[in-house]
């Protein structure tokens, strides 16, 4: 049952996040629009950023990389699974509202330790007013992502999938209200964020009572239990630390250019489409079925698991990053160039776009490795990968600055990732045969790269061709969508002739078990 739950798995989650990544776009294009690229923009993209990095930080990272093992082998052994729930729920809780109180007196200075280029700036004033509005929200979607970890170890993949299409309808009725209304866009966005995570809180927490886990915090002690979880915790935490440096070096490096902080972010948008919808649906569900499987001593499941997750993730993703490289221009200009947002942006944001293509693969293939680590309780090895791709980052990031400018930010995000996943790979590999991809996988990876590669080619000239649409207003979005759907077919052609994509392996992973 291992490949159906899997594949069953993967399939919700993707399909949900697909759903929340397309409204995002939506959102974005609605921001784009209203806020352009100017200080507004800047100033609202680092409040918001800040409790999205103390998010991944706690909970999506350090603490659920600990939680769901623990918790899904208490699940598979039906000892104290519910006890064990309530006690992390209220430990975290508990760390979430003291943060959010000190952040609230030091914002200033967490403002500028993202982003030193706001000081004596009016972007400064501006992103403290914003993120001591917004930051509150690290405490409602840090507990949400704690239930949505419990929900997919057992399970239950709709409700935590669903989620985050809540923070992006209430994005966008925000800007729908504020440009009705007259109110302030800047602040009626950062006014949504923490009304967004008492909404997603509430949907998984319903969801977790449904399956039953109705979780109340108690009064905070420390059980045996969760200072286990805080010792293998705490190294994933010093990894997730590592990895906001990272994050921190490149929004410090872009501070100082004006614009670039935004034109970054709605390139980190574009290409979060693919990894949010394959990386982290495949990590969602790899994990607790790795962690199952470790714990019923079934290596064979466990590395055929492993091998189709890779399988899967490639298979989606390698075609996404060669789009990205070969047609970002079009993708930017008929997504955001609207309203504030200019042609000069467009093509700033569509080199950064075309960067981080590079390190799709790479930043996907991390979330189909790393669980085959914290499944094993193992959280200090992912630890060292991170800090050398610290040290690859900022020597890219800060060196290349003053010579190449803002871009510099991405090629160091870009290629730290790669840093990181070659590190994971050669750790997987030594671990022994049971966390090797198997040989069906590297067979399908030579097709899936010859099949993309004829699709970049057939991109690069279909651009020429639909030029001149792509030159009339009324015709770029059908401009778009011709380029999109002859990538797409030209793929899927090429993917049948190299063996990469056939249809009865599909029907045999669904037979499978």
């Amino acid at each position: 049952m291992a490949s159906i739950r899997l594949l069953r798995g993967f399939l919700t989650v993707g399909g949900w996040t697909a759903a929340s990544r397309v409204l995002g776009f939506v959102r974005d294009v609605a921001i784009a629009g209203a806020l352009g690229a100017g200080p507004m923009a800047e100033a609202f993209f680092i409040a918001f950023s800040l409790p999205n990095m103390f998010r991944r930080f706690f909970a999506e990272g350090a603490f659920n990389t600990a939680f769901i093992p623990m918790f899904s082998k208490k699940v598979e052994a039906g000892e104290g699974a519910m006890e064990f729930a309530r006690d992390a729920l209220t430990g975290l809780a508990t760390i979430l509202l003291v943060l959010t109180v000190i952040a609230q007196i030091f914002m200033p200075a967490l403002v500028l330790l993202m982003a030193s280029g706001f000081a004596e700036d009016e972007r400064l004033p501006l992103a403290t007013m914003y993120g001591r509005i917004a930051f509150p929200y690290i405490f409602f979607i840090s507990l949400a992502a704690l239930l949505s970890g419990l929900l997919n170890a057992v399970g239950r993949f709709a409700a935590a999938a669903a989620a985050p299409l809540l923070l992006n309808v209430t994005f966008i009725t925000a800007i729908i209200v504020a440009r009705y209304a007259g109110y302030d866009i800047g602040l009626t966005l950062s006014w949504a964020v923490p009304i967004a995570g008492v909404a997603q809180l509430a949907l998984v927490w319903f969801a977790a009572a449904r399956a039953g886990y109705r979780l109340f915090p108690r009064i905070p002690k420390m059980t045996p239990e969760l200072k286990r979880l805080a010792i293998i915790a705490g190294p994933a935490a010093l990894a997730q630390g590592v990895v906001q440096v990272n994050l921190l070096v490149g929004r410090q490096v872009s501070s100082f250019f004006d614009g670039a902080i935004a034109w970054l972010n709605y390139a980190d948008r574009l290409y979060q489409l693919p990894l949010g919808i394959v990386g982290i649906g495949i990590g969602v569900v790899l994990l607790p079925e790795l962690s199952r499987r470790l714990q019923a001593g079934d290596e064979g499941a466990s590395r055929w698991s492993l091998s189709r997750a890779g399988e899967i993730a490639l298979l989606l993703t390698i075609p996404s990053a060669v789009a990205l490289v070969v047609i970002p221009l079009p993708l930017v200009t008929v997504l955001f160039e609207r309203g504030a947002f200019t042609a000069d942006d467009s093509a700033s944001t569509a080199f950064a776009v075309a960067v981080y293509g590079l390190g799709l693969p790479a930043f996907v293939l991390q979330k189909v490795l790393q669980p085959v680590y914290f499944a094993r309780g193992n959280t200090k090895t992912p630890f060292y990968f991170a800090l050398v791709s610290l040290v690859v980052n900022a020597a890219l990031a800060i060196g290349l600055a003053p010579v190449i400018g803002y871009i510099a930010a991405a090629i160091g995000t870009t290629l730290a990732g790669w840093a990181m996943t070659i590190g994971l790979w050669i750790g997987t590999a030594r671990m022994g045969e049971s966390t090797r991809f198997d040989k069906r996988f590297w067979r399908k990876l030579w097709g899936i790269l010859a099949a993309s590669a004829v699709m970049g080619a057939e991109l690069a000239g279909a651009v020429i061709v639909l030029g001149p649409m792509f030159g009339t207003p009324g015709l770029k979005v059908l401009a778009l969508l011709i380029l999109i759907a002859s990538g797409t077919l030209t793929y899927f052609v090429a993917g049948r002739l190299f063996g990469a994509v056939r249809l009865s392996d599909l029907k045999a992973m669904m037979r499978r078990g």
